[in-house]
């Protein structure tokens, strides 16, 4: 079990052994909670919006800047992952995220709401995704398609589970309330959760275990490390554009 709470370097026997599933773990538990930053502000739109009395389409305004905060979020702590490691960042992250949920819930306008939920809300909920992807990945080998995958569904675990929870929220105090407990709660959950991922990263070590050098052939698809990058941002604006309108409009007027 110490094993598992080490702050020891990593070794190639770690790779694809005990500890990088119990990594893996912990990184998709962060991952659900942290994405209550996408999430949250959709379920709360329309009672956002009869709160500040503005139109639908400025009420969707917090989510726009969320989803650039996410976006800016992504890049920036991934940055910080690779200077810092994985467990300071992640805990800024966490603090920014839950601050920023109990900010809004008292924000007086909802000019205020709207900045919060970019520069905090969008920023910290970008820890809980593409960071934690990059980081499970050095710690498979054999299985890192599974690892990466299973990690990245924590952002959409979040979007089944965090709706069920804030709706008896909002029917008990509204949806300020629920904010408030929202980020009190990523607080409570994620900086613990930060803290297990201390131990450093095996990154460019190659599993030394039996079976596993020699499973290991790394695959080029040919095209260049830019051609690739740029081909990965056009699907995913290809997706989250086409995913935007049932994502948040469609909940939100079925609400």
């Amino acid at each position: 079990m110490n094993t598992f709470f080490t702050t020891a370097p990593a070794t190639p026997d770690d790779i694809d052994g005990p500890y990088a599933w119990f990594r893996m773990i912990v990184c998709l538990l962060y991952s659900a909670v942290g994405g209550a930053g996408m999430w949250a502000v959709v379920v709360v739109l329309p009672a956002m919006q009869a709160d500040f009395a503005i139109e639908r389409g400025a009420a969707s305004l917090p989510y726009t800047l969320t989803m650039v905060g996410f976006a800016a979020g992504n890049a920036v702590i991934g940055r910080f992952l690779d200077r810092y490691g994985t467990a300071f960042p992640l805990a800024v992250a966490s603090l920014m995220l839950g601050g920023g949920f109990i900010l809004a819930g008292l924000a007086p306008s909802f000019w205020l709401l709207t900045l919060l939920q970019g520069a905090l809300i969008g920023i910290g909920s970008g820890a809980a995704f593409a960071p934690l992807l990059a980081d499970i990945s050095h710690w498979f080998v054999r299985r890192r398609g599974i690892a990466v995958a299973t990690v990245a569904c924590g952002n959409y675990v979040a979007g089944t589970f965090w709706p069920l929870i804030m709706q008896p929220l909002m029917a008990a105090g509204g949806w300020r309330f629920t904010y408030v407990a929202i980020g009190i709660a990523c607080i409570a959950a994620m900086l613990p959760l930060a803290m297990l991922l201390r131990r450093p990263s095996p990154r460019g070590m190659i599993p030394t275990r039996e079976g596993r050098q020699a499973s290991f052939q790394p695959q080029t698809t040919g095209l260049s490390p830019t051609a690739l990058q740029g081909l990965l941002i056009v699907a995913g604006l290809g997706c989250c554009v086409a995913m935007s309108m049932p994502q948040v409009h469609i909940v939100a007027y079925c609400a």
